[in-house]
């Protein structure tokens, strides 16, 4: 009895040390470690499993995040006050982003520059005719700050934000709207430009997968090996040693899966292209990342939105992959991969 007592005292001295361990490196990370690996696991299943036999369930799922991306950005800019046309935005990035694989075109990037250009016109005009903001938009603004994930906006609410009807106001929602347009159906257009091309998973892996990557390299080298501060102004835990841990996992990971998806030929003839497509994308999502630092710190918030268990929202997670997808494409095209 004395033993078992005496062997349960030391477990449950182990779990309280092992916890404390794994609070220290949430606490460092700046987000809930489990839930974000856990949370990570369970994306990485679920884009497999939709690209795995067949990119049409791939396309769909893009589509769907593109559109809660949307969503959060909405309510982010309601935040400050700002309002963009959410629905225009839903149906004109949808009807662009599916159209860039399904028209029967030669040429699928002037689909996507094409439809592009009519979503920003579209969505422009709704953004400038002047009509009441979202209640609801408006409510899921005052959540955010009222649960923690948005900061004192200089002392200011959602509603003391707003600015009184006129055209300062009309001119600042053509250009969030503007903004919106670019960040997400724009960026998301070169997640799927890749699906039309041959060798299209090696290709959707390395979109979707280095980055998340070079993420994960930043997040492990920052939170064990960092102590030089990247850029403390705009994103306090991002440091040097975590770049070189982005850049060491992203070209490992370029390679690897050259490796393992194209014929020996190609890789013995293309191996160097992957090593450059590593590189840069390893330093291009980390822009990726401190972008979307940028506008959060605009705005005043912490994440873009709570969706995600250990990540934040749909926009958290795939910043370095947007802002990766356009370089990875047109390098892939440059190399004839």
């Amino acid at each position: 009895m004395v033993e078992n007592g005496r062997a349960d005292q030391r477990m449950d001295g182990v779990k309280a040390e092992a916890k404390d361990k794994v609070d220290q490196i949430s606490k460092k990370a700046g987000r809930n470690m489990p839930q974000a690996i856990a949370t990570g696991a369970l994306l990485v299943l679920l884009v497999l499993a939709s690209m795995i036999f067949n990119p049409q369930p791939f396309i769909f799922l893009v589509v769907i995040f593109m559109l809660i991306a949307l969503w959060e950005l909405r309510v982010d800019f309601a935040v400050v006050g700002i309002r963009i046309p959410l629905v225009a935005l839903w149906i004109c990035s949808a009807a662009q982003l599916l159209s860039v694989y399904y028209l029967p075109a030669k040429d699928h990037l002037a689909v996507a520059l094409a439809g592009i250009t009519a979503t920003f016109l579209v969505t422009v005009i709704f953004a400038s005719i002047n009509r009441k903001g979202s209640e609801r938009a408006a409510e899921a603004a005052l959540a955010k700050v009222n649960s923690g994930l948005a900061g004192e906006l200089e002392g200011q609410t959602p509603h003391s934000a707003v600015l009184p009807d006129g055209q300062p106001e009309r001119y600042r929602n053509i250009l969030a709207t503007c903004l919106a347009v670019f960040y997400v159906p724009f960026l998301a257009s070169f997640i799927v430009l890749p699906m039309t091309m041959k060798h299209y998973l090696a290709h959707a892996i390395m979109v979707i997968f280095v980055p998340a990557l070079g993420d994960t390299g930043g997040l492990l080298f920052g939170t064990w090996l960092g102590k030089h501060k990247l850029s403390p102004r705009i994103s306090p835990k991002k440091s040097w040693e975590g770049l070189l841990g982005s850049v060491l996992f992203t070209l490992a990971g370029t390679l690897i899966i050259g490796a393992c998806t194209y014929a020996s030929a190609t890789w013995r003839s293309k191996w160097f292209v992957l090593v450059i497509l590593g590189l840069v994308i390893g330093l291009v999502g980390l822009f990726g990342d401190l972008s979307a630092s940028i506008i959060k710190r605009d705005l005043g918030i912490k994440d873009m939105g709570h969706l995600l268990k250990g990540h934040g929202g749909v926009l958290d997670r795939v910043d370095s992959i947007l802002m990766c997808a356009p370089v990875t494409f047109f390098i892939l095209v440059a190399a004839g991969l």
